[in-house]
């Protein structure tokens, strides 16, 4: 059972085609974990603009795969960038949003037995 993600929204726009979810988890797995990167460098550097493109980039994967609470961790970041905010403000969300992504990455490398 997946804890980190869910695939209903997926399944419910392909009418249950395993293929379409596959790719799916498989472009997840290929750009989320890079634009997060992304993310930490924007945010280190206090280049709003790269951390609100790399949120805003992996914005739409995370509500497909039903990860509410990275979601809503990614929109705090948007906002951050928005408002130009201090880095203290948003470290903590920020580490809230990678430790979510790197369990469903794990997750779903073992739940789609993928490397």
């Amino acid at each position: 059972m997946a804890l980190q993600y869910n695939l209903s929204k997926v399944y419910e726009i392909s009418e249950n085609d395993s293929e379409f979810a596959l790719q799916i988890v498989s472009l997840f797995l290929q750009e989320v974990p890079a634009e997060l990167k992304s993310i930490k460098e924007g945010i280190e550097l206090k280049d709003y603009t790269r951390t609100y493109a790399a949120a805003h980039k992996i914005k739409p994967t995370l509500d497909l795969l039903g990860m509410d609470l990275a979601y809503d961790d990614n929109l705090e970041i948007m906002n951050w960038t928005k408002v130009e905010g201090k880095r203290k403000e948003i470290k903590e969300v920020y580490r809230s949003l990678k430790d979510r992504i790197d369990a469903a990455v794990a997750e779903l490398k073992k739940d789609f037995k993928l490397n």
